[in-house]
């Protein structure tokens, strides 16, 4: 059965030309401020790094929040092995402060991509010893809850020091979310409390099968299984859906061949050193025919959330006539509602 769609975003990488950055920061902005005026519910920022797609998600969204006054802000994720918990911990805080509440920190763990590539650039003296395990998750949760972080307090001529990060904005360790990939990500996400990003790639791990629909859903019923809040945990999912109602004929051919030269990964689960990752098709046509597959869709099913993931390599206008057929046409399809201010 199909819970009603309470809450509509998407997700985007933020594609810029390397020669001329700015533009495509700027283009960034604007759609986040498009996405509020359409009354969709959060806009999340992927992390790309040494990419030409937003390296620094929590600056971007700073700007956001003066730009907007609703709409959620989220990175979707963060990986904390380019971080360092303590000084993340501030930036999150400074923008949630600047937000009014609305900021929503993804994050996952491991080795960097590339890891044996920039390690020496990244940690010189100390890469050998860096800890990228679910530990540094739980430092971040430790600053974001006001956990002491230093053992003095107190006031030196005119300058006053606290033992936890500053500033501290309540509520916000309360919308971390961890993106999984495997049940046991999920499992563990759901022990901790945290709330759960689940995209269009799983890892298949032992599974015998190569359905993405049922592996996404037994991956949201483990996670609730395990969470305090039980059914009522958060789950948001993150797949690529991509309505044409809108489109030019242009545009409805770039999309689908988009899609089509992506379909051939998702058959079987494709070998990514020891993971077998899973990866779903690419959701393309009119919304009404959408409507019908994601309902029909297992993992689709067992959310009450959606942050649709924008394709990598779109242009400004194409997005924004995508996001405007999430909001005008596809979303009331499925039960939602645009906010209000």
């Amino acid at each position: 059965m199909t819970r009603p769609l309470r809450k509509l975003g998407f997700l985007t990488i933020g594609l810029f030309d390397p020669e001329h950055p700015r533009a495509g920061h700027e283009a960034t902005l604007r759609l986040i401020e498009l996405g509020e005026q359409l009354g969709l519910d959060s806009a999340w920022l992927r992390h790309r790094h040494l990419q030409h797609g937003i390296s620094s998600p929590v600056a971007v969204l700073a700007a956001a929040t003066q730009r907007t006054s609703r709409i959620e802000l989220g990175t979707a994720v963060t990986p904390l092995g380019l971080e360092n918990p303590f000084r993340l911990a501030e930036d999150l805080a400074t923008v949630d402060v600047l937000s009014g509440g609305r900021l929503n920190p993804g994050v996952s763990v491991g080795p960097p991509i590339h890891w044996e590539h920039l390690r020496d650039h990244l940690y010189p003296t100390t890469w050998q010893h860096e800890d990228f395990s679910k530990a540094r998750v739980e430092r971040l949760l430790h600053n974001l809850s006001g956990g002491a972080v230093s053992t003095f307090e107190g006031t030196e001529g005119i300058e006053t020091y606290s033992t936890r990060i500053q500033p501290h904005s309540p509520g916000l360790r309360d919308r971390v979310w961890y993106g999984a990939a495997s049940a046991s990500s999920a499992a563990w996400a759901g022990t901790a409390g945290l709330n759960l990003l689940t995209s269009s790639v799983l890892d298949a791990g032992d599974a015998d099968h190569a359905d993405f629909a049922a592996l996404q859903r037994e991956q949201i019923d483990l996670f609730r299984g395990l969470h305090p809040a039980g059914e009522d945990a958060r789950v948001s999912q993150g797949l690529v859906v991509i309505p044409t109602d809108g489109a030019t004929p242009e545009q409805v051919a770039r999309y689908e061949a988009y899609a089509a030269a992506r379909l051939p990964r998702t058959v079987a689960p494709v070998q990514a050193g020891p993971r077998r990752m899973l990866f779903a098709p690419d959701l393309v046509g009119p919304s009404e025919q959408l409507a019908e597959r994601l309902s029909a869709h297992a993992g689709f099913q067992g959310v009450d959330e959606v942050a649709f993931a924008l394709p990598f390599t779109f242009d400004e206008p194409d997005y924004a006539q995508i996001l405007t057929d999430l909001a005008t046409r596809l979303g009331p399809l499925l039960g939602w509602s645009p906010a209000t201010t």
